[in-house]
């Protein structure tokens, strides 16, 4: 998700100094959530500064390149497998439990494979 503008942000400190509005109100008016203005008007109290914080630090993959090695190896093998076979099978050889979501992201985005689809058995039509 895209930061909220700095024209934004200062509109809306801004606005909150002239004393006469509730944080819920002001919310409301600028379209944003109150949590957004709450943290907003802390920052801008405790540090005094409205820019949004930058991440510094990627959040770590869920599994090393050995563990990704095995994953590729199921999907190789049998590329029909469901996320929750492929899910059940890595724990089994590796003891690291992923959620489906995961394993669907490592899949997709880190080994660039697709899966095959399975397709439901053909049904005579009356």
């Amino acid at each position: 998700m895209k930061a909220y503008s700095l024209d934004l942000r200062q509109k809306i400190v801004d606005v909150y100094a002239c004393g006469d509005i509730s944080q819920r109100k002001l919310a409301k008016n600028f379209g944003v959530t109150l949590s957004f203005v709450q943290n907003l008007l802390k920052r801008h109290r405790e540090l005094g500064t409205i820019v949004p914080k930058v991440r510094i630090e990627q959040t770590p993959t869920k599994l090393n390149a050995e563990q990704l090695e095995i994953l590729r190896q199921l999907v190789t093998a049998q590329p029909d497998a469901t996320l929750s076979e492929l899910r059940e099978r890595l724990y089994e050889k590796t003891e690291v439990l992923i959620g489906v979501a995961t394993v669907n992201r490592m899949v997709r985005w880190k080994l660039h494979l697709n899966l095959k689809k399975k397709s439901p058995p053909h049904q005579k039509r009356q």
